[in-house]
C-alpha cells in the first residue's frame, strides 16, 4: 500500500467511512485479467515444482542409469525425450537439470535485488557524494559487456554452482540500482516522508520502512524479467564450460555435447534447448503482465 493509500484509509476510518479497495487488490484483480500472464505464471509454478520434486519426477537417474547400446536413441515411449550420446535419458536430465538452472536464476537474482535495491536507494535518498560514487559504478559495470565480465571472473575463481551464482548475481544489480534510485529521489519529499521525519524516524526506517514500499511496483516487474536474464547467462556459461561441470546436469551442459549430433540426434539439444526457451518465455510474459497490473495509471 502506498503512503497516499495509507493516508486514505486512515482518513476513512477516522470519518467512518469504509476503506476504498487497496492498491494491491486492484492490481491483483488487473493482473488476472491479463490471461496470458497468469498462464505464464502458472507455467513458472509448474516448472519450480518440477525442479523441487525432480528426484520423484524423473524416470531414470540422470548421471548411473546409462543404455550404452542404445545411445543416441531418439523419443519413444520408454524414453520421451530420447537417450544422449552416453545412453542417458534426456527428459530426466532436463528435469534435474531445472533444479541447477531455476536455482541459479532465482538465487542470482536475489543477490542482484539486495545489492541494486540497497546501493540505489542509500545513493536516491542521500544524493550528493554517495550518489555520485555509486552511480559511477554502476555507469562502469554498464559500460562492460556482463557476460564478458562473469566469463572473466568464473575463469579466475574457477566454474561452480557457488561461483556462477555469486558472480551473476554481483553482476547483474545495476538495473536495479537505477530504478530504485530513480523512485527514490522521486519521493524523498513527499509529505508522507516528511512527516515521518517530522515524528523522529530513524533513516532506516524512512528508507526502508515508508519509501521503499512504494518502490515496490517497479523492482517486482525487474525481478522476473532478471530471472529470466540469469537463467540465460548460465545456460551461456555452462555451455562454453565456465558453469556447472558435467556430469551434474544443468540446461546449458546438456546442450554442448548436443550439437556434435544436431544432424543424427537432434533431440538431445532440442530438448533443454525447448526448455530454457519455455523458461525465458514465461518469465518476460509474466513480467508484462506485473508491469500493467502494477501501472498505477492503469483503469480499475
Amino acid at each position: 500500500m502506498t503512503g497516499q493509500d495509507q493516508h486514505k484509509t486512515v482518513k476513512a476510518q477516522t470519518c467512518g467511512e469504509v476503506p476504498a479497495e487497496s492498491w494491491m487488490w486492484r492490481a491483483w484483480r488487473r493482473f488476472l485479467r491479463h490471461r496470458l500472464a497468469v498462464a505464464a505464471a502458472i507455467v513458472i509454478l509448474l516448472l519450480y515444482l518440477v525442479a523441487v520434486f525432480a528426484p520423484w519426477i524423473a524416470p531414470y537417474d540422470p548421471i548411473d542409469d546409462i543404455f550404452l547400446t542404445r545411445r543416441l536413441e531418439g523419443p519413444s515411449w520408454e524414453h520421451w525425450f530420447g537417450l544422449d550420446e552416453v545412453g542417458r535419458d534426456v527428459l530426466s536430465r532436463v528435469i534435474w537439470g531445472s533444479r541447477i538452472s531455476l536455482s541459479i536464476g532465482f538465487l542470482a537474482a536475489s543477490i542482484s535485488l539486495v545489492m541494486g535495491v540497497v546501493l540505489g536507494a542509500l545513493a536516491g535518498y542521500f544524493g550528493g557524494a554517495v550518489d555520485t560514487a555509486i552511480m559511477r559504478l554502476v555507469d562502469l559495470l554498464m559500460a562492460i559487456p556482463q557476460i564478458l565480465l562473469i566469463i572473466a571472473v568464473v575463469a579466475a575463481l574457477g566454474p561452480s554452482f557457488l561461483n556462477v551464482i555469486v558472480v551473476i548475481g554481483a553482476t547483474g544489480w545495476t538495473q536495479y540500482a537505477r530504478v530504485t534510485r530513480g523512485e527514490f529521489m522521486s519521493l524523498r519529499n513527499e509529505e508522507f516522508v516528511e512527516a515521518a521525519r517530522a515524528v523522529g524516524g530513524s533513516t532506516a526506517r524512512i528508507v526502508f520502512g515508508h519509501i521503499l514500499p512504494n518502490c515496490l511496483a517497479p523492482i517486482i516487474v525487474l525481478v522476473t524479467l532478471n530471472v529470466a536474464t540469469a537463467v540465460l547467462i548460465e545456460t551461456a556459461l555452462s555451455f562454453l564450460g565456465f558453469g556447472v561441470q558435467p556430469p551434474t546436469p544443468s540446461w546449458g551442459n546438456i546442450l554442448t555435447p548436443g550439437r556434435q549430433f544436431l544432424r543424427h540426434a537432434p533431440h538431445i539439444a532440442t530438448m533443454p534447448g525447448l526448455a530454457i526457451t519455455l523458461t525465458v518465455l514465461v518469465f518476460n510474459l509474466a513480467g508484462d503482465g506485473l508491469r500493467d497490473a502494477l501501472d498505477p495509471q492503469m483503469d480499475v
